[in-house]
């Protein structure tokens, strides 16, 4: 060991000093290597260990296959017609159940960053050896002009990428909630069975609540545009159009959008512009729809920037998927919340919203809550309606004029009876489908603590991305009718009253208020689209 030590201080005195410096700097930049690569073995990546099976659907893909919309390069301009390539492969989801991104790519920082002196000094204008496609270099701190290896690169970003970087940001928080504790809300915490995944629809509405912009184009005038019934069973188009153009998620600068909304009502579009004498009744309505789209796609830039992919519209009436189908990629690639929901007219739910059908007499929820209790229910099923569609013909060919009095099936009730009130008399409410696959029957139910009884083909139940409706709701398939009474007998009191007070529970998402409050129907509506912009991803945005 003497010796060594011996060797070691002849060769410091005898050497120059760079090859001293040599001798200092190699076995750091050795030793720093090994560190490295010993750390990039054992890390899996943030993305890599499986945080939960089966969680919701999708909100952004594995393996870094994002669902993509494509986007226009700077001074190109595509016409509104279908073309190869369009929007990309969207994820599958939000029919079940929720699961999220196990990308390896890590989560994206936007928030503000420390700046260094070299940094600052860049932006003052002091000397910078090199510039990238105007992306600058630091600055060399050594005479020789050899890179240092701690040496960094600043890149300046696009609005959109920001913007999609904070959408990465949220989609990381909604999956770490599944590994750490429940949010705090003062409000209301999801929980129990109702819901498909408590914990991250709770993280997800609270990521809403701080990040969601909505740009409402305001091209347009009344009544067709910015206007909406309000007091019918169309009140979710009129209610929903005025409340978000005074709402907190709205935007009056287009680039700070994570959407943008095309404010026509469908169903004042066909109270307004339908002719029933007209040879081709669609086609002045579609025209309609087409003329406003190819207005704001001239005027601004962001319709022909993803072909509509991070648009929506919004409709109760039952022709609103029919009046999609004006431009293509409203109907392909635009965001459509529906009431009429039905997958066999082309609903599709990796993309489109199903929203409720909400009967509003004067406007008003005035006396439309409530119910008594399950012990002071006497009627076993009830429906009374008439013979709309294939589904209810069926049911009052089976129980209408029975002597039951379990059974109350009618095709039109006495005047002297009040349809709300035989609705709080009842333990479950028949709620079938009529020409179409939506109606006011549902949430009717809900109101007043009546088990629904769905009865309906192809329909995608409101906010099923969320709630568990097999949990407070029976399905019946249509070729059982003949069997209702005997299903809804077989259902045991204990599970009767869990369904019951589960519904009485879920509520709070279809209620109508003003102004709207958490998690009412407003705002799971919103929550909806939230989660669609989150499975669509703009081509050409790049991550940092």
């Amino acid at each position: 060991m003497e010796g060594c030590k011996k060797r070691v201080c002849l060769w410091w005195k005898t050497s120059s000093s760079s090859t001293r410096l040599m001798g200092f700097v190699v076995p750091l930049i050795v030793a720093s290597l090994l560190v490295v690569f010993g750390c990039s073995r054992s890390s899996g990546g943030l993305f890599s260990s499986d945080y939960y099976s089966s969680a919701w659907s999708s909100i952004t893909s594995g393996g870094g296959s994002d669902s993509v919309a494509p986007t226009v390069d700077a001074g190109e301009r595509w016409e509104l017609r279908p073309m190869a390539g369009g929007v990309g492969e969207r994820e599958e989801a939000h029919s079940g159940d929720y699961v999220l991104n196990q990308s390896v790519t890590p989560s994206l920082a936007v928030e503000e960053r420390e700046i260094t002196a070299q940094e600052q000094s860049l932006e003052k204008g002091e000397s910078s050896k090199t510039s990238i496609n105007g992306s600058h270099v630091l600055p060399f701190s050594n005479e020789t002009g050899t890179q240092p290896l701690n040496s960094r690169i600043i890149k300046k970003h696009s609005n959109m990428e920001r913007l999609e970087a904070k959408l990465q940001q949220a989609r990381t928080a909604i999956r770490d909630s599944q590994m750490g504790n429940r949010s705090q809300d003062p409000d209301y915490i999801p929980d129990g069975p109702v819901y498909l995944n408590p914990k991250a629809f709770h993280r997800s509405y609270l990521e809403m609540e701080k990040r969601f912009k909505i740009f409402v184009y305001e091209e347009g005038e009344h009544p067709v545009f910015h206007n909406g019934p309000c007091g019918s069973i169309y009140s979710t188009e009129g209610g929903f159009i005025y409340r978000l153009e005074i709402s907190k998620f709205r935007t009056r600068d287009p680039e700070n959008a994570h959407i943008y909304f095309l404010p026509f009502s469908v169903a004042s579009i066909v109270h307004f512009i339908y002719d029933r004498g007209a040879p081709d009744k669609w086609r002045p309505m579609k025209q309609t729809v087409s003329d406003y789209i190819h207005l704001v796609a001239g005027k601004y830039p962001y319709w022909n920037r993803s072909l509509g992919a991070d648009h929506f519209m919004l409709a109760c009436h039952d022709w609103g998927p029919e009046l999609s189908k004006s431009v293509p990629e409203l109907y392909s690639n635009s965001v459509r919340a529906l009431c009429n929901a039905n997958t066999s007219e082309g609903f599709d739910p990796s993309k489109d919203v199903s929203i409720p059908e909400i009967n509003l007499p004067g406007g008003r929820m005035n006396g439309l809550i409530g119910g008594p209790s399950p012990s002071r229910r006497t009627i076993l099923v009830f429906f009374a309606g008439g013979l709309h569609g294939p589904i209810r013909p069926i049911l009052l060919e089976h129980w209408e004029h029975k002597d039951d009095e379990d059974v109350q099936i009618h095709r039109y009730l006495p005047k002297s009876v009040s349809y709300s009130e035989m609705m709080r008399k009842s333990k479950y409410c028949i709620c079938p489908s009529g020409y179409e696959v939506a109606s006011p029957r549902m949430v009717e139910a809900l109101y007043t603590g009546c088990v629904p009884v769905i009865i309906k083909d192809h329909y995608v139940a409101p906010f099923s991305d969320i709630l568990n409706w097999k949990s407070f709701v029976v399905e019946i398939p249509v070729e059982e009718i003949p069997n209702l009474k005997k299903i809804l007998t077989g259902i045991s009191k204990r599970q009767y009253i869990r369904m019951q007070r589960r519904g009485i529970q879920v509520r709070r998402h279809f209620e109508v208020n003003s102004p709207p409050r958490r998690y009412d129907v407003f705002h799971m509506i919103l929550h909806s689209i939230w989660l669609r912009r989150l499975n669509v991803r703009l081509h050409g945005v790049n991550d940092f």
